[in-house]
């Protein structure tokens, strides 16, 4: 979910991200016909702009300290999983910054008949941001509440296939003296999704998607209503090539006067390609309306990114990134242009162990007073599994 045009709802960061370990085996321990999965992250690092400002800058040795609990259940036709990820950020030379978060999820699939499957989910997460806040030098706290769910028609090798879905959320401020109110909101979202075949491994898609953002602050002028319309295909040619393309026109009526109606032309592009096993290069291209930050009713935010990774041996493999993002505060005179790197190398020590040695560089280059920034973070992290 949007907070800030600089990390717009996932569009952003695809598997390739540096701090996924690509090479740990953990071994689950059954408790009562459940697989438990306990693993830690522990990571140091310096960051040279953590409040991500274009004057006096903060910099820190940083400490994250990230425990997971895994507990899933397994049948021939459903699955369970529950996820705790309590983590631990230590700002060793900004205390004030430090914070813990909390992340708890639910996911469940269900197949009744090979024509009907649903999904479920449910999540809570409750996070702290120290960059581009809404107060100089205090960090935004947040809480958010999500249930959604997935129904699935048609066979899987059918030539037609229907999904329909539907989530509701609520994002709530836990700072105090009303900071950050201005973005409390619930969002129920509905979709529904065509898919037809058109091939051994393609197929076309048709997808309706409806948004209510309902703010809670009673002069908020961010009310709105979004319909998006998207054609596209999925493909998984062979194994060295998937992809999935949707290109389509999305509209936002606000329900305040005030506020100016927005349309815009979307797109989604995912594509994968693996000429080895263990080299995978990738490509997203997203557009999208984000929701408002900084006084705009909205953003339009433009982001594309490639990345490669590839393992070198058995044990080291690497990873890249280059992403470059523009962001258009409507309603206001502000454009941002983004660039976004992450470079990391990886060493599976062990099948318990994971070392990676990460580096990121962002560069935000605004037209607005005080927008600019750059941003260098170096890494050291250990993922430790049983």
């Amino acid at each position: 979910m949007a907070l800030s045009s600089r990390c717009p709802f996932a569009l952003m960061m695809v598997s390739l991200y540096p701090g996924m370990a690509w090479s740990l085996d953990p071994a689950p321990i059954n408790v009562y016909g459940f697989d438990f999965t306990p693993t830690f992250l522990v990571a140091e690092s310096y960051d040279d702009n953590f409040r991500e400002l274009e004057n006096n800058t903060q910099s820190s040795m940083i400490t994250k300290l990230v425990p997971n609990f895994e507990l899933k259940a397994e049948d021939r036709n459903s699955a369970t999983r529950l996820i705790w990820q309590p983590a631990r950020y230590i700002y060793h030379d900004e205390s004030d910054a430090s914070y813990t978060a909390q992340r708890l999820r639910a996911d469940s699939i269900m197949e009744f008949t090979d024509r009907h499957r649903l999904k479920l989910e449910a999540e809570y997460r409750k996070w702290q941001r120290t960059e581009s806040t809404a107060v100089e030098g205090e960090n935004d706290k947040f809480n958010n509440k999500r249930v959604g769910g997935l129904y699935t028609y048609g066979a899987k090798s059918a030539d037609n296939q229907i999904d329909f879905g539907a989530s509701y959320a609520e994002l709530r401020t836990d700072n105090s003296d009303g900071i950050n109110e201005d973005k409390e909101r619930n969002t129920t979202a509905l979709t529904s999704t065509w898919y037809h075949r058109i091939g051994s491994n393609t197929r076309g898609l048709l997808e309706y998607d409806y948004t209510d953002f309902d703010y809670l602050e009673t002069n908020s002028t961010r009310s709105s209503q979004s319909n998006a319309v998207y054609a596209g295909a999925v493909w998984d040619v062979t194994a060295k090539t998937t992809g999935k393309v949707r290109l389509g026109y999305e509209k936002k009526d606000f329900d305040n006067s005030e506020s100016k109606d927005l349309d815009n032309p979307t797109w989604q592009v995912d594509l994968q390609y693996k000429p080895r096993t263990y080299s995978t290069f990738t490509f997203v291209a997203r557009q999208a309306l984000a929701e408002g930050d900084d006084g705009a009713d909205a953003v339009k935010s433009t982001f594309t990114q490639v990345g490669w990774r590839h393992g070198w041996t058995d044990r080291i493999t690497t990873l890249a990134q280059a992403g470059f993002g523009r962001y258009v505060y409507e309603g206001q005179s502000r454009t941002d242009d983004l660039q976004d790197y992450n470079l990391a190398v990886i060493y599976a020590m062990r099948r318990w162990l994971d070392i990676e040695l990460g580096y990121r560089f962002r560069d935000n280059d605004s037209d607005a007073d005080n927008e600019s920034f750059t941003r260098n973070v170096v890494q050291i992290s250990f993922n430790v599994s049983l």
